[in-house]
């Protein structure tokens, strides 16, 4: 046994230097990394810029900070964006990250030209969440960023943000429906939206008058006419494809006689390819080996 019993110790006091002042640490003080940095929803979007260009880091401040954005857009929009925006940020594929704020940065773009025509974001529960569910709106804009993820076509992304802010402004078009205009988009090359674009325009541009081949020998020629081919066999384009006959002569297609199904409408109108590219237009007739009028 000690012969002293032990003495309890007063408390060290140290008294900081001058000027130095005590904080109090919690788990939220850190330094922000470079990768935190590049995967928020606002970085998801200004990275689009390969292939929607400057404007994305203004879509993105329309987005995260409207009060400091010179365009606006509707509340509920916005916040729809941020909400994809942010589930999205941490895509690994760099490329799929550049597609996914391209469409979003598009969506933007269009849904503050609609707001600035006077049209008006839908008031049908749209933006509501359901029961048992998150908003119709936030659905469709990830279907949307899924498919421009997909789309190793990039040219498309523009017209998918588009339809994401055209629905926003349609109540005469369901979740199901516009589900089903992506889907349809999502089947159709670069080329069959541009044909679908210009005969969508016939009225203001007419089609040529020149027959189209049914057989052209050349490859490119060949499947342009293809696709023309699908396009009325997927019930985009009228006429419907005609059934050769052994003895029959059949009057040769030309591209003045096609038109828009109600499918067809449909594409045209969510995709907006009213604003799809002229030049566009121009090479897939080229394509066919036809003159643009």
């Amino acid at each position: 046994m000690f012969r002293f019993p032990l003495r309890a110790c007063l408390p060290v006091v140290r008294v900081p230097p001058p000027g130095v002042q005590l904080s109090p640490c919690t788990d939220e003080d850190h330094r922000v990394t470079a990768s935190e940095e590049t995967t928020t929803g606002r970085a998801l979007i200004e990275a689009g810029s390969p292939v929607a260009g400057s404007m994305c880091r203004a879509a993105a401040t329309v987005v995260f900070e409207p009060t400091a954005a010179k365009v606006a857009v509707d509340d509920r929009f916005a916040a729809c964006l941020r909400a994809v925006a942010d589930d999205a940020a941490a895509t690994p594929m760099p490329r799929e990250r550049v597609r996914a704020g391209a469409a979003l940065a598009f969506a933007v773009e269009c849904a503050a030209t609609l707001h600035r025509n006077g049209r008006t974001a839908r008031s049908d529960g749209w933006f509501d969440a359901r029961p048992g569910g998150r908003p119709a709106a936030e659905e469709l804009a990830e279907a949307v960023v899924a498919g421009a993820r997909r789309s190793t076509e990039e040219r498309r992304v523009r017209h998918l943000g588009y339809l994401l802010a055209e629905v926003a402004v349609s109540p005469d078009v369901d979740l199901e429906l516009a589900g089903r205009a992506l889907r349809l988009a999502e089947s159709l090359s670069w080329r069959q939206l541009a044909l679908l674009a210009g005969v969508g325009r016939r009225e203001r541009v007419p089609l040529p008058m020149a027959p189209l081949e049914d057989e052209p020998r050349a490859w490119t020629a060949w499947g342009a006419r293809e696709d023309v081919a699908d396009l009325q066999r997927s019930a985009l384009l009228d006429p419907p494809p005609v059934q050769a006959r052994p003895v029959a002569t059949l009057p040769r297609l030309r591209a003045a006689d096609l038109r828009l199904t109600r499918r067809g409408v449909l594409v045209h109108r969510l995709l907006v390819l009213d604003l799809l590219h002229e030049d566009a237009v121009t090479a897939a007739l080229a394509d066919l080996g036809l003159p643009r009028s």
